[in-house]
């Protein structure tokens, strides 16, 4: 062994650990790497009957990851035929190269690691990265191919990463799977969504790992694109808990020209292995040395609090890549939105076009539909409504050309992303918009045609830059085109982040829907302001979710990334709010529709219901006003994975603290402690917090707010409603 310096760091990265340059070592034994702390221990080796690079992950004297497999299958070469696992002959491109067995390791190297950086914005002004590394320089012996594998050992959990150096046998190759294991040490306890390569929009089910297989046919509940592809496969970021215990996340890092993972399970040994999202041939990656893949990352802790405090992901990430980020703000928004998917309204201006063809439909001559939302006089409502309480946007759906026919017909050419409806005074409305000191937040749905948005997109972020709009909301509904791709496929994984850094070059901030879960981007490309990628708030208009969703995404769906979720429901019962045409109810409480702004970490925040549903309860709605949506420091005082939770954040810029707490389908009485505050001085604590007589499913707008004086030294009792919660704001 020898320690790497950054800059060997760096080098090696860049270059590998070449066999021939660096001293040859017959060593095949286990190599053990701690974290800062001593928390976790890492076990790596390579097995001397077979030369598989296998590691393990110990917390203190637990085990956490029993000895795993690690390697690849590649799209056979034809130098070696007699290493295919199958008899092709030479030159056949379906025949599989192992790239799992064989091995040697030629060089160790080690390395810490320690800074504090600052984001754009976040969880907390500050965030720590400290970590002990690992490298290890390998070779297949019998054909000579090079392959690294990078170890970060934090005290929070592991984060690896397969590194390829260039190298003149290995230059290009297509990965048929990467055979990456995670080996459980028993049948945990789970929260998973069913494995599917276009979308993450699934209630969670919980259950043993044992349980996945016979439970899978009802998890996979309708969408408008999915590709479930298997029985026991499941999504990251997959939260666990061991009956020891032990609470364990596997999920990825800094997802970039790669696939997305997921996890397949044997539940006969209760071992994961990762599975990549294919393209239409089959085939999962497209490299080119020197290259190297995402970091596969493993959160271990024994307090549920400490997992919401992790940082892995984030940190496993490359520094922000832009100079100036003066232009990326935290937004807090209403919009033209609610009144659609509640099925109130209509995204389309006109009734009278069953079919439209861009650039081809005369909408002049077209009968407007009374339900069409985005019209000039309704965005102006919310235009007013912003200013008056202080919203910094304004997102408007349905105000272009196209939205007759947009959905489920593949259609390749279906919006321009610059053509307004008739009734959409772009212009107008714009100039009304900064008049009164709110902006309007743009909307590109594609419709997933990507090949349509990307020829289009210049000329949509410039039309944004003309009339001043600095965010975009987008979507990717229905299947792919180019039909065969998928939504979490490599060249998708590639789109998502060409929009974010073309946005970037007209100071525009993305909020992507139905894109790819997050993996931490956003430390490096903080324009990347939000994501939706799971099933949010539109799915209580959809038949409702179940009431333990929003105490599970902070230990899953946000562990990469904020997630525009979309909350701030007042009226629960659809069926009065639209005339009849939906009889879905919001399974939730008022006081737990508050508490989601604290919870549920964005710097993107909406208040999604309408204007005239607030002004009934203007005093509950003032939490909303005065929430913050850019943090200082956060605490997280209680947290049990699907059951509870109960988080303190303190704002950046006032240094105010407030408090939301939730919980699943059961009542539950807290005790709340203050010691966040500051100590020696007296706070007036607002409480909103459900009604004794408060219930998801018959009462869920009752609610009460209370003051009163408390200090650090004080704890508050507090009960939640099923489907319930509380929002404390101090001052």
């Amino acid at each position: 062994m020898k320690p790497l310096t950054l800059l060997a760091l760096a080098t090696a990265l860049l270059v590998g650990c070449d066999s021939k340059t660096t001293q040859e070592s017959a060593w095949v034994g286990e190599h053990v790497l701690t974290s800062p702390s001593n928390t976790l221990t890492l076990q790596f080796g390579v097995t001397p009957e077979s030369g598989t690079p296998t590691y393990s992950l110990q917390f203190g004297d637990k085990a956490a990851i029993l000895p795993s497999a690690m390697g690849f299958e590649l799209r056979g070469d034809t130098r070696k035929k007699e290493f295919w696992t199958d008899d092709a002959e030479a030159g056949d491109a379906n025949a599989v190269c192992p790239l799992n067995t064989g091995f040697v390791v030629k060089e160790v190297l080690t390395d810490t690691f320690d800074e504090t950086w600052h984001p754009v914005w976040g969880e907390e002004s500050a965030i720590r990265n400290h970590y002990n590394e690992l490298l290890v320089c390998m070779e297949q012996e019998d054909t000579g191919y090079l392959m690294n594998i990078r170890f970060r050992l934090y005290d929070d959990g592991l984060g690896f990463r397969y590194e390829f150096p260039k190298q003149r046998g290995l230059a290009y190759f297509v990965i048929k799977e990467e055979l990456t294991e995670f080996a459980m040490t028993g049948d945990h306890h789970a929260l998973w969504i069913p494995g599917d390569y276009d979308t993450q929009e699934y209630d969670y089910v919980e259950s043993r790992l044992s349980e996945i297989g016979s439970l899978m046919t009802k998890a996979i509940t309708p969408n408008s694109s999915q590709t479930p592809f298997s029985m026991t496969g499941v999504q990251t970021s997959l939260q666990m808990k061991t009956d020891e215990g032990l609470y364990i996340n596997l999920h990825e890092a800094a997802l970039v020209d790669y696939p997305c993972m997921h996890l397949e399970l044997n539940p006969e040994t209760n071992t994961f292995v990762s599975h990549l999202t294919p393209d239409a041939t089959g085939w999962k990656g497209y490299m080119q040395t020197p290259c190297h893949t995402p970091w596969r990352t493993i959160q271990v802790t024994d307090d549920a609090r400490k997992q919401l405090a992790s940082r892995l992901v984030l940190n496993l990430n490359e520094p922000c890549a832009y100079d100036d980020v003066s232009w990326i703000k935290p937004v807090k928004y209403v919009g033209v939105w609610w009144e659609m998917i509640s099925g109130k309204g209509s995204w389309a201006y006109t009734e009278d076009y069953p079919t439209v063809k861009l650039g081809h439909t005369d909408y002049a001559s077209a009968t407007p539909s009374p339900k069409h939302c985005a019209n000039t006089a309704n965005v102006r409502r919310y235009i007013d409504f912003a200013a008056e309480h202080g919203f910094d946007q304004v997102l408007v759906e349905g105000w272009n050309e196209g939205w007759e026919d947009w959905a489920g017909n593949s259609k390749d050419y279906v919006f321009d992303f610059v053509t307004p409806y008739p009734d959409f005074d772009i212009e107008g409305l714009n100039a009304y918009a900064h008049k009164k000191g709110v902006r309007l937040m743009m909307h590109h749905e594609t419709s997933s045609s990507v090949r349509n948005y990307e020829r289009h997109m210049k000329e949509a972020y410039e039309l944004m830059n003309r009339y001043g709009y600095t965010s975009v909301k987008s979507g990717y509904v229905g299947d792919i085109i180019p039909r065969g791709e998928y939504h979490y496929g490599q060249w998708m994984v590639n789109h998502y982040l060409y929009a974010v850094t073309e946005a970037a070059k007209h100071h525009i901030c993305v909020n992507a829907h139905e894109a790819v879960r997050p993996t931490g981007l956003c430390r490096t490309y903080p324009n990347l302001i939000g994501n939706e990628s799971a099933r949010g708030t539109e799915y209580q208009s959809f038949g409702g979710s179940k009431p333990n969703l929003v105490t599970i995404l902070p230990f899953t769906r946000l562990n990469g990334g904020p997630m525009d979720y979309t909350p701030g429901i007042f009226e629960m019962d659809l069926g009065p709010v639209t005339g009849g045409n939906n009889n879905s109810k919001v399974n939730s409480t008022l006081a737990n529709q508050l508490a989601l702004y604290v919870t549920l970490y964005s710097p993107l925040q909406m208040a999604a219901d309408f204007p005239e549903h607030y002004e009934k309860r203007m005093d509950a709605f003032q939490f909303i006003k005065d929430v913050a949506v850019d943090w200082q420091r956060s605490e997280y005082l209680l947290a049990e994975p699907g059951d509870y939770l109960v988080i303190a954040r303190q704002a950046k810029e006032s240094g105010q603290w407030f408090v939301g707490g939730v919980t699943d389908e059961q009542k539950r009485t807290v005790e709340v402690p203050l010691s966040f505050l500051d100590e020696g001085r007296t706070y007036e604590a607002t409480i909103y917090a459900d009604a004794p007589d408060a219930d998801y499913a018959t009462n869920p707008q009752a609610y009460t707010i209370t003051r009163k004086q408390v200090t650090a030294a004080d704890t508050l009792t507090l009960d939640m409603a099923r489907a319930g919660g509380f929002a404390i704001s101090f001052k």
